[in-house]
C-alpha cells in the first residue's frame, strides 16, 4: 500500500517506517526539515519536504494514498519560550489542513496519534489539542474510516527531569505517590500503528497504547537506581508553585498553565478514567529498559 507518514523521523516515525517498508509498503515521509531528506531516501521511502502549516502541500503530499498517518507536536509549532504563540490554536489549524487534504484527495483510511485526555472537554489542561484535533477529524465523512491511537505519558518525556534532578537532586512535579499510572514507549507506539496498518479500517476506532503501569514512586526508585542515586525522591508542591516555578523561567503561560493543569488531572486518576475503562494490553518496553537510556541522558552533561 503507499502510506503517507506525517512526523518526519522521530522517535515514533523512524521505526515506524523501518516497520512497514519491512512490509513492503511504499512510504512516503513528510517533513518540514530539507535535511532530512537524505536520510528518509537512505531508508528506502519517499520524501515530502513541506509544513503541515500548508495546506496545499499536504494536499499534493497525500495524493494517491491507500493510508495517512497523522501526527502533531508542539515542538513541531514552536518554541515553548515563546510567550506570544498560541499553540493549541496554531495546532488545530493544523487539524483543519489535514482534514482539507484529506476531503480534496479522497484518502478513505486515516491513522491519527492522538493522546490520553482527548476524550476530555475540559481539565486536560495542554490535552486540550488533542481533543480538538479529533473533533475536527471526526467531521470528514462517514466513508472515511479512522483509528485515533491514544498513547498515553511518553518515558521521554522524563527526561524533563534531568534539570531539576541535576539542580535539586529530586524529582519535583505538582503529583506523585503510590498510585499507578500508565506510561509508554515510542517504540511500542510505532508496533502498534504498525499492527494497525494492516488491520482492515471500519468506521471510527480508538485504541490506547501503553507499555507499563507503575507509580511516580516506583519512577524515582528506577531512575534512581540507574543514575546511582538509590535514595532518589519524588516530592510534591503545590500546582501555583510549580506554575511560578515554569514562568519564572520564561514559559510560554498557555504551555506552563496547561502542563500544571494536566499533571494536577493526573493526580487522583481523572485523566487516566477513560484508558482503565478500555485497559490495552501492554508493550514490550518497560520502565527498567527507559532507565538505561534515562542515564544515559543523564550521565551525557
Amino acid at each position: 500500500m503507499n502510506i503517507v507518514l506525517t512526523g518526519s523521523l522521530g522517535n515514533i516515525g523512524k521505526p515506524l517506517a523501518k516497520a512497514l517498508l519491512q512490509k513492503g509498503h511504499s512510504i512516503t515521509v513528510i517533513s518540514s526539515n530539507a535535511d532530512r531528506q537524505q536520510e528518509i531516501e537512505s531508508l528506502g521511502a519517499k520524501a515530502a519536504i513541506g509544513s503541515m502549516h500548508d495546506a496545499a502541500f499536504l494536499t499534493a503530499a497525500f495524493k494517491g494514498a491507500d493510508i495517512v498517518y497523522l501526527m502533531e507536536t508542539l515542538e513541531a509549532v514552536g518554541n515553548f519560550f515563546d510567550k506570544q504563540l498560541d499553540f493549541i490554536a496554531a495546532i488545530s489549524q493544523i487539524g483543519r489542513n489535514y482534514k482539507q487534504a484529506i476531503e480534496q484527495t479522497g484518502v478513505k483510511q486515516v491513522i491519527h496519534l492522538s493522546s490520553i485526555g482527548a476524550h476530555m472537554d475540559k481539565g486536560n489542561g495542554i490535552l486540550a489539542f488533542h481533543h480538538n484535533v479529533e473533533n475536527i477529524l471526526q467531521q470528514l465523512p462517514g466513508d472515511v474510516a479512522i483509528k485515533f491511537m491514544r498513547p498515553v505519558g511518553f518515558y521521554t518525556n522524563m527526561f524533563s527531569f534531568v534539570r531539576g534532578l541535576k539542580a535539586k537532586g529530586a524529582i519535583v512535579q505538582n503529583w506523585g505517590g503510590d498510585d499507578k499510572e500508565p506510561w509508554v514507549s515510542p517504540l511500542d507506539i510505532a508496533t502498534v500503528i504498525a499492527e494497525e496498518v494492516e488491520t482492515p479500517f471500519e468506521g471510527r476506532k480508538i485504541r490506547y497504547i501503553a507499555s507499563d503501569e507503575v507509580s511516580p514512586n516506583e519512577i524515582a526508585a528506577a531512575l534512581g537506581d540507574a543514575i546511582g542515586k538509590p535514595d532518589l525522591a519524588w516530592q510534591v508542591i503545590p500546582d501555583d508553585q510549580l506554575l511560578e516555578n515554569w514562568l519564572a523561567i520564561g514559559m510560554n503561560p498557555q504551555i506552563a498553565n496547561g502542563f500544571m493543569e494536566m499533571q494536577a488531572s493526573m493526580r487522583g486518576g481523572v485523566l487516566y478514567e477513560d484508558y482503565f475503562r478500555h485497559r490495552p494490553t501492554l508493550g514490550k518496553v518497560k520502565l527498567t529498559d527507559f532507565a538505561k537510556d534515562f542515564a544515559a541522558v543523564y550521565n551525557k552533561d
